[in-house]
């Protein structure tokens, strides 16, 4: 609030003679805030000083004045209309300063200024900032090169051909800073870079550097990229970069891989020297988004040696090219954008989404869908294929497992139409067996393939419509595993049985076992198993059975049942096969956590089959029993399973019980 004392400047005063009330006001001042240095626009500068104290003390203010050569600010052929606008041609001044008006004091307000340098064919236009200091103004209109303020040292900029355009607009309000603008150096060269090098591929020169390009990906594309000045030699002296950037949105995900196929620079290391001294290409496989990440290379070459393929981490990769003071052809190198799942294993040769896990080489490992953990991508199609060595079993177990499902709240085989992951085994002849269909929640149980089968296949299907996390899940190859597992076995000759998981009446233990029981009986009859007990971990509707499972096979051929929780449904508490066969497994990873198990009872019973010209055959209760005729279920079982003090007629039928003393 300068009102009783201060000084107010007027730099922008074209004749002495002007009305200082029409003159732009250059501020005013007071207090203990000093004005900085300033510069006059035209020959004259006027300083006025305004007191209403009666008793002025001495040196209220002092300063030094210097007259300056105005010659500096004349870049070249003034514009007019304008104070500050100047045309400089190449022909008539190849190099020089640059100066904003008034530098280095503080620039006036509401200030236009427009440089054009004007080359001749062949030429470009290279501008050294030597001194950079504005006030930042906000957003600015759309530059050919770029906007700059704030403080800044040795910024360069380059044309990319012959002309280039330079605009400084100062705000039309005094800044609250006092900003000095610039000096900088500008030069008309032939030699700088020429940019036809880039011209060659796809790639774009990112206006305002000498060299450097950015090259992106067009969905799988391909191209080359060249040393500057390529075949011939390249320049001494010069730093070009490369920014080769694939794809990477919620629907695609690409990588960089690059196969060099001529590379010459001279190496002028010490034989003890491990890394390049003078001209190098430095590789970022991962991009070089940080400036301080400049010394975080990943790869450096030189020499006559062409380096390996290399693939980015990433959808990003950097060249940096520095030709030092060697003299050298340079590189010619071979780019392709191919999409990157993120999946580890060994891929198809034609970069689909499959993938091959062999026992040779990894023991065991993990897996799982594109991109994981972030959402797998929409109409995709992937297969994990999984071989062992002759004797060995593959088991597989899923740690995370969501789909996209918005018609089913979870989902298991059949009620799977939309995203779903598919299991198989497969046999020596090439033969598939389908384990299950996945979706939505339901997270497959751990499943190791059957004795003799070495080789398991995943399929993981999207639609074209939404996307979720996916799963991730660990690969195990085993080797001398006994066909029935830990516990199981094989059932033959009898009429009725129990099956229970390991350790009943005591809980399953927190562990991986594994159990395998198959129940054969008479060729003409069908096995009944009813569930009396069934606490395993795991919730079909919320995450599925990752922990622990049992699996019912009513039919070998077709894909079984696969149950865990504390509540079974009433078409699963109660399962009869389509053969004299029935093979249930019990299986658990070593995150179980135990719970109570199961026992079931099992019952040969006999029926008859009828064939209506179905897929699947019809059976129907045996009319000519001659035995125990279950009332309620109407199946028909052994008279010898009278009064045995176990429920062989099933769930909710006590037939076999009745009238017992």
């Amino acid at each position: 609030s300068c009102s009783r004392e201060y000084v107010d400047l007027y730099t922008e005063v074209e004749d002495p003679s002007s009305d200082l009330i029409s003159t732009p006001f250059g501020g005013r001042y007071c207090g203990r805030v000093f004005p900085r240095r300033r510069i006059s626009m035209h020959k004259t500068l006027v300083i006025g000083f305004y007191t209403d104290y009666e008793n002025d003390t001495a040196d209220v203010f002092h300063g030094t004045y210097q007259f300056v050569d105005a010659s500096r600010f004349l870049l070249g052929k003034p514009e007019p209309g304008s104070v500050c606008s100047f045309t400089i041609q190449g022909d008539q001044k190849r190099e020089g300063d640059f100066y904003s008006p008034t530098y280095p004091g503080v620039y006036p307000k509401n200030l236009q200024c427009r440089y054009r340098f004007l080359g001749s064919r062949g030429q470009r236009v290279r501008l050294e900032f030597l001194d950079f200091d504005l006030f930042y103004g906000g957003s600015h209109g759309d530059p050919l090169i770029g906007t700059y303020c704030g403080q800044q040292r040795n910024l360069v900029v380059y044309s990319s051909a012959e002309t280039l355009y330079v605009k400084f607009t100062t705000l039309r309000r005094m800044a609250d800073s006092q900003n000095r603008g610039f000096a900088g150096w500008f030069e008309f060269s032939e030699k700088f870079v020429n940019l036809d090098f880039i011209k060659k591929n796809d790639g774009e020169h990112i206006r305002g550097t000498e060299c450097d390009q950015k090259i992106l990906s067009r969905k799988e594309s391909n191209g080359t990229v060249y040393s500057p000045n390529w075949p011939l030699p390249y320049q001494a002296n010069i730093v070009c970069r490369y920014y080769i950037y694939g794809m990477e949105d919620a629907q695609h995900l690409e990588r960089v891989r690059l196969d060099f196929d001529k590379f010459h620079m001279e190496d002028h290391r010490a034989d003890d020297a491990p890394e390049c001294q003078d001209a190098y290409l430095k590789l970022y496989m991962q991009g070089q988004e940080e400036r301080q990440a400049v010394e975080e290379f990943d790869h450096a070459f030189c020499g006559n040696q062409a380096p390996p393929a290399l693939i980015s981490e990433g959808p990003r990769l950097v060249m940096v090219f520095s030709s030092g003071q060697t003299k050298g052809t340079g590189f010619r190198a071979r780019y392709l954008f191919e999409t990157d799942y993120k999946v580890p294993g060994t891929p198809s040769p034609n970069n689909t989404c499959h993938f091959w896990y062999l026992s040779e080489s990894q023991a065991s490992g993990d897996f799982n869908s594109p991109r994981y953990p972030a959402n797998y991508p929409s109409s995709t199609r992937c297969e994990y294929v999984f071989l062992g060595g002759l004797g060995e079993q593959v088991k597989i177990v899923f740690n995370y497992f969501k789909t996209k499902a918005e018609l089913a709240y979870h989902g298991y085989n059949e009620a799977c139409v939309e995203d779903w992951l598919e299991i198989y085994e497969v046999s020596s002849k090439g033969e598939s067996s389908k384990v299950g269909r996945y979706c939505a929640k339901t997270a497959p149980g751990p499943i190791v393939s059957d004795a003799g089968v070495n080789m398991m296949k995943v399929i993981l299907h999207t639609d074209n419509a939404g996307v979720a996390g996916g799963f991730s899940a660990t690969y195990y190859f085993l080797k001398d595993v006994n066909k029935f597992g830990d516990c199981g076995g094989n059932i033959t000759g009898e009429e009725n049985g129990m099956v229970t998981s390991p350790g009943y009446p005591n809980a399953y233990k927190n562990d991986r076992q594994m159990c395998n029981w198959y129940i054969t009986v008479r060729p003409g009859h069908r096995v009944l198993l009813y569930f009396t007990l069934f606490l395993i971990e795991g919730d079909p509707k919320e995450r599925g059975c990752p922990s622990a499972v049992v699996r019912v096979w009513k039919d070998l051929s077709d894909a079984p049942l696969e149950l865990c929780g504390e509540a079974l449904s009433n078409d699963t508490r109660e399962v009869i096969s389509t053969s004299n066969i029935l093979k249930v497994s019990f299986m658990t990873a070593q995150k179980a956590v135990g719970n109570g198990g199961f026992k079931a009872i099992w019952t040969e019973i006999r029926e008859e089959r009828v064939d209506v010209g179905l897929s699947i055959p019809r059976f129907v209760p045996d009319p000519n029993c001659q035995e125990i005729k279950c009332a309620v279920n109407g199946y028909c079982i052994s008279s010898r399973l009278k009064c045995n003090g176990v429920p062989n007629c099933g769930s909710s039928d006590n037939t076999d019980e009745d009238d017992c003393k």
